[in-house]
């Protein structure tokens, strides 16, 4: 499982905007970093250049720098500590013209750097002496290799550059395909194999990533027992656990955190297959099970998971070793494993709040997981909101009233191993989907909805856009309250209405009217006029975070409920709500105080006295 940070795009300067924008479109998750006060737009922004840097830096967040060579070197000098960890870092000319490795040249710096020039059709300016004299980069193995001891790379590449031979032993056409100097009787030694040896200043040793290892265990078992148990079992069998290519299962375990541990604990995200699947592997299978066949449908899941993984070219090679409540297996693919073709992974189901719907008002967690996903659900108008973020994701558009399908569609979607995004405006548990996607599922208790990954990520609400638009009316004590009476008897909401009033609550009001519903807040503006006085202070909101937004401060008595739609939010101050102006009275703004201005002045009395 790929673990590392998105690429940030270090911009200082306006100039360099074309080719930040050249550079995104090369590296789609890559953010653009800002320099506050001299690049406005950026995703994220900056006040101190060094410091941020080297924050990037020490996380492994590959950097791109638009700017001098010199600036990332001075502002990266204090943090630079150990070559093998460092992430790649490369600086670009402000037009694209030049790419330099400055950093991790041979853990994507290189490669980085010549991509960029490619793109922008510039040039690469690789200085590494192995690259150049033999047309690779030893210490920057390909996907599916990956190298064992890069402790003894320094000794071993100065001996090559020094004259000396190199025996190869194992397959790779990656090595076989360099200008590497081979001789049967090399003084130096390249190995590329599964057993767990170790290498040396004059050997190399390659681990291709073959190993399928298939798993099951009983329900909630320790994931400290099925870690040991297959570290123990590799070890005993001398195999390397940097040739394990992925962890398999049945999906009836897609949820079961032993088998997530395990997969965590090899950096990978495990992959699982239907029990109809697996029993296709039966003929395989060393050690079938009709007690196993009874219980799940197939004859053997570690078996069975380990051999689907590897298809039918590859082969079982350590057949089911049993712990107290794990089992494990180990199957060995012909070709390098990739995971992504393999089974499916836990189906995800994002539920995302994404505010008025701007970018600037999502959160980063918000944008993170849209980026992640594969398939957005929604009303069709949201997805539109999220312009550029919705690219290369599969769209799945509901009008409204279809909310409950639209639900429905979404579970289902990631049941299949979707990761998928569940999207609404504002914040997704007020008044919206969140609450129906756990609704179903504690109704309808389906096991394939059950073994989801869910989570709930909060966006702005209109409640809150409309308090920090209008002013600081939240500054005691609130309640919402919907008028909407299509779920909710207007009996109930009237209960609530009067309870708000005789509190004195700042009340914000959502789904206020509609086409159909046009008495609802009549009714609520006379319950709240017994109660607080008639110049009580009314924000009234639309459109919030768009380019159509209107913001009115007005009074109670002087709302008028036929001017508000569907788009607007209500907010109501309390009794204490006041009105205050800036700009030579040109700017009204609404609050309401919480008493610190008091409590200073009687501070301030008591001081005196």
């Amino acid at each position: 499982m790929d673990l590392t940070p998105p690429t940030a795009i270090i911009l200082l300067t306006e100039g360099g905007w074309e080719t930040a924008r050249k550079l995104q479109a090369l590296y789609p998750e890559a953010l653009i970093h800002g320099l506050a006060g001299r690049v406005s737009g950026a995703d994220i922004t900056f006040q101190q250049t060094a410091q941020h840097l080297q924050e990037l830096f020490k996380s492994q967040t590959p950097i791109i720098g638009i700017c001098a060579s010199a600036i990332l070197v001075r502002c990266l000098a204090p943090a630079l500590k150990d070559k093998l960890v460092e992430p790649p870092v490369v600086s670009v000319s402000e037009i694209g013209s030049i790419a330099v490795p400055l950093l991790g040249g041979h853990h994507g710096a290189n490669d980085m750097a010549r991509d960029i020039a490619e793109h922008l059709n510039g040039t690469a300016a690789v200085t590494t002496a192995s690259d150049l004299h033999y047309n690779i980069a030893l210490d920057s193995p390909p996907p599916g290799l990956h190298l064992a001891n890069p402790e003894h790379m320094k000794t071993f590449t100065g001996n090559l550059l020094a004259g000396q031979k190199v025996k190869l032993l194992g397959e790779s056409d990656w090595l076989s395909n360099s200008d590497l100097p081979f001789a049967e009787e090399g003084q130096l030694t390249i190995e590329v194999t599964t057993r767990d040896i170790k290498g040396s200043p004059d050997k190399l040793v390659y681990h291709p990533k073959l190993l399928a290892i298939g798993v099951g265990c009983e329900r909630h078992a320790d994931p400290s027992e099925l870690i040991t148990h297959v570290r123990e079992n590799l070890k005993e069998n001398k195999l390397s656990p940097l040739s394990v290519g992925t962890i398999a299962s049945i999906d009836l375990k897609s949820d079961e955190h032993a088998v997530h541990s395990l997969a965590d604990y090899f950096g990978l995200q495990p992959r699982f297959f239907n029990a109809e699947r697996l029993e296709q592997e039966t003929d395989r299978l060393v050690n079938p099970s009709d007690v196993v066949f009874q219980e799940v449908g197939c004859h053997g899941v570690s078996e069975g998971a380990a051999l689907a993984a590897v298809g039918k070219t590859g082969m079982l090679i350590l057949p089911k070793v049993k712990s107290a409540r794990t089992t494990m297996a180990v199957a060995i693919a012909e070709l390098p494993l990739e995971p992504e073709r393999i089974g499916v992974p836990q189906g995800k189901l994002s539920i995302i709040g994404i505010g008025p719907g701007q970018e600037p008002w999502r959160t980063p967690e918000a944008s993170q997981l849209i980026r992640e996903a594969t398939d957005l659900v929604a009303y069709g108008l949201y997805i539109d909101l999220l312009e550029e973020a919705a690219l290369g994701k599969v769209r799945h558009d509901f009008n409204l009233g279809e909310e409950e399908d639209r639900v429905r569609y979404a579970l289902d979607l990631a049941a299949q191993g979707k990761n998928v995004a569940l999207i609404s405006s504002g914040d997704i548990g007020i008044y919206a989907m969140a609450t129906l996607v756990y609704e179903l599922i504690e109704i309808e208790k389906r096991g394939e909805w059950d073994r989801l990954e869910l989570q709930v990520t909060p966006g702005i609400s209109a409640l809150q856009a409309a308090a920090a638009r209008a002013g600081a009316p939240l500054g005691h004590d609130f309640c919402t309250i919907s008028l909407s009476d299509l779920l909710t008897p207007w009996e109930a909401i009237e209960k609530r209405l009067k309870a708000a009033a005789e509190g004195d609550f700042v009340v914000a009001f959502y789904n206020p009217v509609s086409k159909k519903r046009r008495t609802q807040l009549h009714a609520a503006k006379s319950i709240l006029l017994e109660k607080r006085p008639e110049t009580t202070p009314v924000i009234v909101a639309r459109n919030l975070g768009r380019s159509d937004e209107t913001v009115k401060i007005t009074t109670l008595q002087e709302l008028d409920p036929e001017t508000v739609d569907m788009l607007t939010l209500v907010m109501v101050g309390s009794s204490e709500s006041k009105v205050t102006s800036t700009n030579s009275g040109l700017k009204n703004w609404a609050f309401t105080p919480r008493g610190y201005a008091g409590k200073m002045q009687v501070t301030k009395k008591e001081t005196e006295l």
